[in-house]
């Protein structure tokens, strides 16, 4: 299963639900992406990375940033794009380690300023550099960079399993069956809404493929208030909290 796959399986939810809504309670801010909205920023990544970039099935993209709306669209954009990602956070739980290659450059970079001075050696060699929040000196804003492009998901967004969709060479079939089986250990079904506190469960693996695998809804919690919680769950009809 694709990542476009398991946005389409989320998407067969209740309408009216987010796919995913994010909270970050240390800045207030808040965002709620119906399927079709992250599908559509997911088409504006794609349409950057081969329209305004030139990159090509097979080529590389970092992506240095945190578990954020922002992030989950990223990197649907970048396999939209048939382009292999390389997750920041390396071996976790029972996964294959997933991080950056320091034989071979990549061909574009998505980074928070906070973290590109842990991959300095890499940065430098990325033909395209995309920044979220601040931007620095050689970098472009992400945001106002993806204004430009069309919401509609491009005709080459149709994936093959066996293609490469992290930098290490694991396919879609095989991040697929990873994300199902998360799933499956962990009782969610379709219609669940499942709350995850995104600093215990960095990996994109947790709080987008497993949930969306399972037809599940997310609301993804950074820096979260436990004071608040319940009001969280609450608030939100949350079904399920991530172990």
């Amino acid at each position: 299963m694709t990542g476009l796959q398991t946005l389409a399986a989320a998407a067969t939810t209740a309408a009216a639900t987010p796919v995913l809504t994010y909270y970050d309670d240390a800045t207030g801010e808040r965002m709620d992406l119906m399927a079709d909205a992250l599908a559509g920023w997911a088409a504006r990544v794609a349409r950057l990375l081969r329209e305004g970039c030139g990159l090509q099935p097979g080529d590389r993209a970092a992506v240095l940033l945190p578990p954020h709306w922002q992030t989950a669209a990223v990197l649907l954009g970048a396999w939209a794009a048939k382009v292999s990602v390389s997750f920041r956070l390396a071996a976790t739980a029972g996964l294959a380690a997933v991080g950056l290659n320091e034989d071979e450059p990549f061909d574009a970079v998505f980074a928070a300023r906070d973290r590109i001075d842990d991959w300095l050696d890499h940065v430098p060699a990325a033909r395209h550099r995309f920044a979220v929040g601040a931007v620095p000196d050689g970098y472009r804003d992400l945001m106002a960079e993806l204004e430009g492009y069309d919401a509609t998901l491009p005709g080459y967004a149709t994936l093959r399993a066996y293609d490469a969709a992290s930098v290490d060479g694991t396919t879609y079939r095989e991040w697929g069956g990873v994300a199902q089986a998360l799933a499956e250990r962990n009782g969610w079904k379709l219609g669940d809404r499942v709350l995850v506190d995104a600093a215990e469960h960095e990996h994109a693996v947790f709080w987008l493929l497993a949930p969306f695998a399972a037809g599940a809804t997310v609301v993804l919690c950074a820096n979260l208030d436990r004071a608040r919680l319940a009001e969280r769950v609450a608030a939100e009809r949350v079904t399920r909290m991530y172990p």
